[in-house]
């Protein structure tokens, strides 16, 4: 079949590859001129007048992260090279926090709980009790229950350092509001899955080349086609098939269309177009979460470890919960990427709110070199959400991370989708 993918994200060149594997002939359409979508490259300049290659958000991946890192490997990504492993590391500058061993699950759980430095005997143990009561729950709960509702038996301390943390950077939502059945997933699959599925994956190249440029250049070989700074704006049904056009082109007829967007996105083109009632209700019903990453930089910065945990200081709610070392991992020396999950404020707020937490935490005066904010960057994970299902209308289908999956809005979510919707074409 003759298959449209509107956007070339993560999503969509995932759907790209498997269309194009499965033979079809896969015509992208991407508005920007970056493959990547809301994971992508941008270029910058330091204090110094150098100029390099950052992202627009400081991303991870890990070990569990199945799929994902099926794919880079099937598209030629040399992943050995590309990413940093480490075990699982959530340590803060001082030294507390939690370390796991490089061991089979669940003894490097166990021995990392074991083993953290900063909490007490009391501490270990309710999260030890914890962690044995939802694995004889097979990892599950009542859908309406939240995290933090989940976690109530764990210390006050632990709850502050590792599940609210954790939490926010995988659900992107704060653990009072957070989805418990989600949370569980993400654990049993990471922390308490298969050997190396907890191990910390941290990009050396941006985030285009990490997987959605591989992805070009493995389908380009294969005949499809992409077509840059090309916004679909027109999208009709015809018969069994479907027309596109745009402001750069003339309309075009596909046998299959796959909308790779964000839910805004596709909603915008939607709305006007198609006549989607149901999906378009439940898409309109998601809330949304910023993530804010702020590019800091000093000529002598670095950290002990390419990542490390922040505490959230008084007065700093918003404030960065982790910070990357950019120069351990393929970056010019010096530059720092503090994450700020679930953020809420301006960007200048935000901005000086992680330069304040680097003076106080890292003992360092650091120029902002480049804060991105993505006002929309994850759905809210909220308990028993509704998430819009792949099919849109006959004939066409929708991916992304935001669309009804098992994990929360992830690369892995993302491509998860992309590779669902092209075995529903």
């Amino acid at each position: 079949m003759k298959i449209a993918i509107i956007g070339a994200g993560w999503a969509g060149m995932a759907a790209a590859v498997r269309v194009t594997e499965l033979g079809h002939s896969a015509t992208i359409f991407e508005a920007s001129r970056t493959l990547g979508g809301r994971a992508r490259a941008l270029d910058a300049t330091l204090p110094n007048g150098q100029t390099f290659t950052l992202d627009n958000g400081q991303h991870i991946l890990i070990g569990a992260y199945s799929e994902t890192l099926r794919l880079m490997h099937q598209v030629d990504v040399d992943i050995d090279n590309a990413l940093l492993r480490l075990p699982l590391l959530l340590q803060f500058p001082d030294g507390a926090g939690l370390k796991l061993p490089p061991w089979p699950a669940p003894f490097s759980a166990i021995a990392g709980i074991a083993t953290a430095r900063g909490w007490t005997l009391a501490d270990k143990a309710s999260l030890l009790r914890s962690a044995v009561g939802w694995r004889m729950k097979s990892y599950t709960c009542d859908e309406k229950e939240s995290v933090a509702k989940l976690c109530q038996s764990i210390s006050a301390r632990v709850m502050h350092e590792l599940i609210e943390p954790l939490c926010v950077s995988a659900l992107n939502t704060p653990a009072d509001r957070a989805s418990g059945l989600v949370f569980l997933r993400v654990l049993r699959d990471s922390l308490f899955g298969p050997f190396g599925s907890s191990d910390l994956l941290l990009p050396k190249v941006d985030l285009t080349a990490l997987f959605p440029q591989a992805a070009w250049n493995w389908i380009e070989q294969r005949g499809a086609i992409l077509k840059l700074g090309v916004r679909i704006d027109q999208l009709e049904p015809n018969g069994a098939n479907w027309r596109l056009a745009s402001r750069q082109q003339v309309a075009e007829q596909f046998d299959r269309v796959i909308i790779a967007t964000s839910a805004s996105s596709a909603l915008s083109l939607l709305e006007k177009t198609v006549d989607a009632r149901a999906w378009i209700a439940t898409t309109q019903a998601l809330q949304y979460e910023a993530i804010t990453t702020v590019y800091a930089w000093n000529e002598g910065a670095a950290l002990a470890q390419p990542m490390l945990a922040l505490r959230n200081g008084s007065g700093s709610e918003s404030a960065a919960q982790f910070v990357f070392d950019r120069g351990q991992l393929g970056g010019p020396a010096g530059l720092l990427a503090f994450v700020v999950s679930a953020s809420m404020g301006e960007r200048d707020l935000l901005q000086n709110q992680v330069l304040a937490q680097a003076r106080d935490q890292l003992g360092l005066n650091l120029q902002a070199v480049q804060t991105v904010v993505e006002k929309r960057a994850t759905f809210t994970c909220t308990p028993a959400l509704i998430r819009p299902p792949l099919h849109v209308a006959p004939g066409l289908l929708a991916c992304g991370d935001y669309v009804d999956g098992p994990y929360p809005a992830t690369l892995e979510g993302a491509v998860r989708s992309g590779l669902a919707v092209a075995a529903a074409v």
